[in-house]
């Protein structure tokens, strides 16, 4: 599971043998999130999460935001086009 970004203590990850849409995989010590890119342009929207709270599903996907762009990127070089 490569790792495409950092957030803070956050790893943003793609699975090599996962499943479209495209989406991240967000791991921390509080659990893990999964996100819908919603490539090109996002925005990033929760599919689902273990272990955050709402407070911080808000602020992974700020911090998404930015990013997903160079997300959608990662994933098709590891998926194919999307």
């Amino acid at each position: 599971m490569p790792t495409v970004l950092r957030l803070g203590a956050l790893r943003v990850t793609i699975y090599p043998n996962d499943h479209p849409p495209p989406h991240v995989h967000v791991i921390g010590a509080e659990g893990e999130a999964v996100f819908h890119l919603n490539c090109p342009g996002g925005p990033p929207e929760l599919r689902e999460s273990l272990g955050f709270n709402g407070p911080a599903i808000r602020r992974i996907a700020a911090d998404l935001l930015p990013h997903i762009a160079t997300c959608c990127r990662d994933w098709s070089a590891i998926h194919g086009d999307i």
